[in-house]
Parts: C-alpha cells; sequence; structure tokens
C-alpha cells in the first residue's frame, strides 16, 4: 500500500484535496475523505461541488441513503459505505485504519507536522507500506522523499 504525505503550504486543503480527488476519479476509482471537523468536511463539500461545470467532482456526504453509489464519500469516519479503495485524510490527524487501503493521502499542516513526524517513522520499515512525501516547491508539488 502507498502512503502518500502533503505538507501543506499555502495552499488551503480545499484547494489541495481536489487534485487526489480528480486523479482517483481519472483512474476510474472510489475515494473516502476523511475529516473529524464538520465544518471542514461543509468546506470540502463546497469545494468539489464549485469545481466548475468541467471538472465537477461527483460526491456526497456520509450518513445518505446512497451512500454506497457515491465515487467520492465524505465522513468523520474511516469506514468506507462506498467501498472505496483510497482514503484521503484531510485534517492532519493521522488514523491506523488508512492501513487497510491501497492507496492513502494524508495531508497535513504546521499545526500538525509533529503528528505527521511521528506517522512517517512508525510507517519506516512497515512490510508493503511505501511512504511518499510532497510538497510545494514553486507552486507545484515536488516529491521530497
Amino acid at each position: 500500500m502507498q502512503v502518500d504525505f502533503y505538507q501543506l503550504g499555502q495552499a488551503p486543503v480545499e484547494q489541495v484535496t481536489a487534485g487526489p480527488a480528480g486523479k482517483v476519479l481519472a483512474e476510474d476509482a472510489r475515494l473516502l475523505i476523511v475529516a473529524s471537523d464538520d465544518t471542514l468536511l461543509g468546506r470540502l463539500d463546497r469545494m468539489l461541488w464549485d469545481q466548475g461545470a468541467t471538472s465537477f467532482l461527483p460526491h456526497g456526504r456520509a450518513g445518505g441513503s446512497d451512500d454506497a453509489r457515491q465515487p467520492i464519500l465524505l465522513s468523520s469516519s474511516p469506514d468506507a459505505p462506498n467501498l472505496a479503495r483510497n482514503i484521503l485524510i484531510a485534517d492532519g490527524e493521522w488514523r491506523e485504519a488508512a492501513l487497510g487501503y491501497d492507496r492513502a493521502f494524508y495531508l497535513f499542516d504546521n499545526s500538525t507536522l509533529e503528528g505527521a513526524r511521528l506517522a512517517w517513522k512508525l510507517l519506516s520499515g512497515r512490510e508493503g507500506i511505501e511512504r511518499r512525501y510532497w510538497a510545494q516547491d514553486g507552486g507545484r508539488w515536488a516529491q521530497k522523499a
């Protein structure tokens, strides 16, 4: 399984989330976006709707009758009723449940940097886990490790 660590710089989490979400959908796969903060989930929901007519990212909020049908599901729980094999952790709080997915996108900022460092160390040397660290470099994402 692959874990991509994304250190947020100037770009807000809402803007960064659109990139991995779009890539997952382009691969005809499903994504679970997790955050414990309902306000953050609301902002992410609006961002996914407001991508414009040509780049709308179909999604839903967990708790509805159509959860299983959603290509992207926003939730406070790391359980995926939409059968996603990809998880995006949007709030910087690492969840061990992410290791049950094929791929995890872990977004963190300066306020959650220590938790991200700890997660990086805990995943080091674990069999079957490939870690990648991404940071913005001149406005573009560059793999740093």
